[in-house]
């Protein structure tokens, strides 16, 4: 099986110039897609700069002719579904068929507060998840859609321009067995397990159905062995408490993914310890990428 790789560059701590060397890199360097995160602030700083999910992703796209946009992941609760679904198919149509819809529905509970997003509880949430998929199967067709559901009812909705292949890709991410897996099992085109979950990727993996499986990590990457140290030691104070960190050697970095390749992941999307500079970008793209193949 070949492995594909992924970049993931959350947008803060960076000006709008880095992200597009960054993402220019990654072009350049035969990557399969770029990923930015969803959220009203970071999580862990509110006061940060955050450009907004998909402004951004615009703007790479437009600034780029081959790379895939898309984000891990889009919180449900923050756009109407026939909000978001005139926002997806548009975006699809200007980056002529270059979106991956990445979706959840909302992990971070005070954010959802602290923005004035409700007080759904977590089944409620994925409920809602599962009426917007529901409804953007259903207006991605461009015709006009009723829907009555427990949430939202629509009637003689319609969704022009549609997605330019008819449908966008759906990535779904998370763990959980009762809420998430089931969502995934039915709507999604491709399983997302993040970083915190690897531990159980492989007990997990059926109840993911027929979806492909990306998987994604932290990963401090060395160019040299004399570097091993001081780069592992980096990637674990950024990086350790999320779960899932590979890091250390070229050799090393292989011997971990392969595994996870050989048990059916497919895309690899990587935080880089230095947060994406071109040097490990590129690196991970000559040295570790070809021994997944």
């Amino acid at each position: 099986m070949t492995a594909l790789a992924a970049l993931y560059l959350p947008q803060m701590r960076m000006d709008f110039a880095t992200i597009e060397e960054r993402a220019r890199t990654a072009e350049e360097a035969g990557y399969h897609s770029i990923w930015f995160m969803d959220h009203m602030a970071p999580p862990a700083g509110k006061g940060l700069d955050c450009l907004e999910a998909f402004t951004v992703a615009t703007a790479v796209a437009m600034r780029t002719t081959r790379l895939r946009v898309g984000h891990l992941v889009l919180c449900n609760e923050f756009r109407h579904p026939v909000l978001l679904a005139r926002m997806a198919a548009s975006l699809d149509v200007i980056s002529e068929g270059r979106l991956e819809l990445g979706l959840g529905w909302g992990s971070v509970d005070e954010e959802m507060r602290d923005f004035g997003f409700g007080d759904f509880t977590k089944a409620q949430r994925s409920a809602r998840l599962a009426e917007t998929l529901e409804i953007l199967d259903l207006l991605f067709t461009g015709d006009p859609v009723d829907f009555e559901g427990g949430y939202w009812t629509l009637c003689d909705a319609v969704c022009r321009p549609t997605p330019v292949h008819g449908h966008i890709p759906v990535h779904l991410g998370g763990m959980g067995e009762r809420l998430t897996l089931p969502l995934v099992a039915r709507y999604a085109d491709w399983w997302n397990c993040p970083s915190y979950g690897n531990g159980q990727f492989h007990a997990l993996r059926e109840k993911a159905g027929s979806a492909r499986i990306s998987v994604q990590h932290p990963i401090g990457l060395a160019r040299t062995a004399a570097e091993r140290d001081e780069v592992v030691d980096l990637a674990q104070r950024r990086f350790g408490a999320w779960g899932g960190l590979v890091a250390g050697t070229v050799d090393e970095v292989i011997a971990a993914l392969r595994a996870e390749r050989d048990a059916g992941a497919e895309l690899f999307i990587c935080q880089f310890h230095d947060f994406g500079t071109p040097e490990s970008i590129r690196l991970f793209a000559d040295e570790v990428l070809p021994a997944l193949h």
